[in-house]
């Protein structure tokens, strides 16, 4: 009997496995939305058609803040009357948006709970390998948290699901990704979520696609950034940090950086006692502060640690110390691109259902000039260049000086014309 009672306990613990490890230490995160969605009628005789078909809509996604703020897929909540979210732990709730990006196919919705909730581990997708192991959880044709198992089996995909949705450096897995599963996490084995499930390739099996996390969770910050509602601190992050810390990149003229004295370089590690790691970090140390108020940040500086108290500040309002930014970057952008360019005051920029959070009008656009030869219009407000967005002249000053930028044969530009975003490609440099 003893020894049959060690062998049981062996077996026990030999069945605790990384992935069950992993799972068990991420599915309290992982939640699964359902919802009624409308999908719009339209036939070729009369494209214009309204209405449409009410369907089941069903999805997965990730608790990146304990306060109830949950990122998914876009084409998982959209057009999705009423969000309604089902936690881990059986309560339910019904999920308001807070802002989406169709073109990053992501969005951030929040639930109006008053415990906190558990935080999935969040991991890095820059350094993957191909062929290590990973782990998709989400609500698989409605049944939730289903769990399936695969590797990494490429990155860098890029996928076309239709005219209007294109993916880009997208991992592809053989982890079985259903309908269902979108907005999930897709996990290592160390339980770190690396990426978001987002798409799976009709009629092939074994062929599934996830956004990478670090690309996910830059956009997520950009995302939960409109939770402050035009209130900012100036602070732009890199893409990446380090193992500690989140790096500042650029410091806008004239923010409240700026006047409080972080400079570019800096590497924030606390702000309001929040730990910070990532830009998703600093969004979550800022939610529900206003502007006027302070804001402590813990900085190192050439190893050196430094507290700052920063005051936050209306979006576009110049502070005392502040730069005015050189107009001459206006007469670039005509002599280059053929655009006349003028800043638009922040209360008057109509963003609608848009991710930017400001832009340039474009008022004149010069016959013949690559502009004009990509269809832009006067009128039309550029958002944004190569992967920054243009909200003042400081923007577009930083943007056209970069080697990325200037490197390139074309650099791709986002402008907003009513309701709708589009894109093109203009020359990075003066031709002759």
């Amino acid at each position: 009997m003893l020894l049959a009672f060690f062998q049981f306990a062996d077996a026990s613990e030999l069945r605790r496995s990384a992935i069950v490890q992993a799972v068990a230490g991420a599915r309290s995160s992982v939640v699964s939305i359902h919802g009624h969605k409308t999908i719009p009628n339209a036939s070729a005789s009369n494209p214009a058609s309204t209405g449409g078909r009410r369907v089941n809509g069903m999805g997965t996604g990730v608790v990146v803040d304990p306060r109830g703020y949950i990122v998914t897929n876009h084409h998982v909540v959209e057009n999705v009357g009423q969000i309604n979210v089902n936690l881990d732990n059986g309560r339910s709730y019904v999920a308001r948006m807070i802002a989406h990006d169709p073109y990053t196919d992501l969005a951030i919705i929040k639930i109006p709970t008053r415990h906190e909730l558990p935080l999935i581990k969040i991991g890095k997708s820059h350094d993957l390998m191909t062929g290590e192991e990973v782990v998709a959880v989400g609500n698989a044709y409605g049944y939730e948290q289903t769990v399936t198992r695969g590797i990494v089996s490429a990155l860098h995909r890029t996928v076309k699901v239709n005219d209007e949705q294109k993916y880009y450096d997208l991992i592809q897995t053989d982890a079985s990704i259903n309908p269902g599963n979108s907005g999930g996490p897709l996990l290592n084995i160390d339980g770190e979520m690396i990426g978001i499930n987002v798409a799976v390739r009709v009629g092939a099996q074994g062929i599934g696609f996830a956004i990478p996390v670090d690309k996910a969770m830059e956009v997520a910050a950009q995302l939960l950034s409109k939770e402050r509602a035009g209130v900012w601190h100036g602070v732009i992050t890199g893409s990446q940090s380090g193992s500690q810390g989140l790096l500042a990149e650029r410091i806008q003229d004239g923010s409240p950086a700026a006047v409080a004295g972080i400079q570019a370089g800096d590497v924030i590690s606390l702000v309001n006692d929040i730990p910070v790691d990532r830009a998703l970090d600093l969004e979550r140390a800022l939610i529900g502060t206003n502007a006027g108020e302070q804001i402590s940040f813990l900085v190192n500086r050439n190893g050196e640690e430094l507290p700052i108290r920063l005051e936050l500040a209306r979006r576009g309002r110049k502070q005392r110390g502040s730069n005015q930014v050189d107009s001459a970057v206006f007469d670039l952008a005509w002599s280059r691109f053929g655009m006349q360019l003028i800043e638009i005051p922040p209360q008057k920029f109509e963003r609608g259902s848009s991710q930017f959070k400001g832009g340039l009008k474009i008022v004149t656009v010069r016959a013949g000039s690559p502009a004009a030869r990509q269809g832009v219009r006067s009128g039309d407000i550029l958002v944004g260049l190569h992967k920054w967005e243009t909200a003042s002249a400081s923007d577009l000053s930083y943007v056209m000086k970069q080697p990325k930028v200037l490197q390139n044969q074309s650099v791709k530009f986002f402008i907003m014309r009513n309701e709708e975003t589009l894109f093109g490609h203009l020359p990075a440099t003066q031709r002759r």
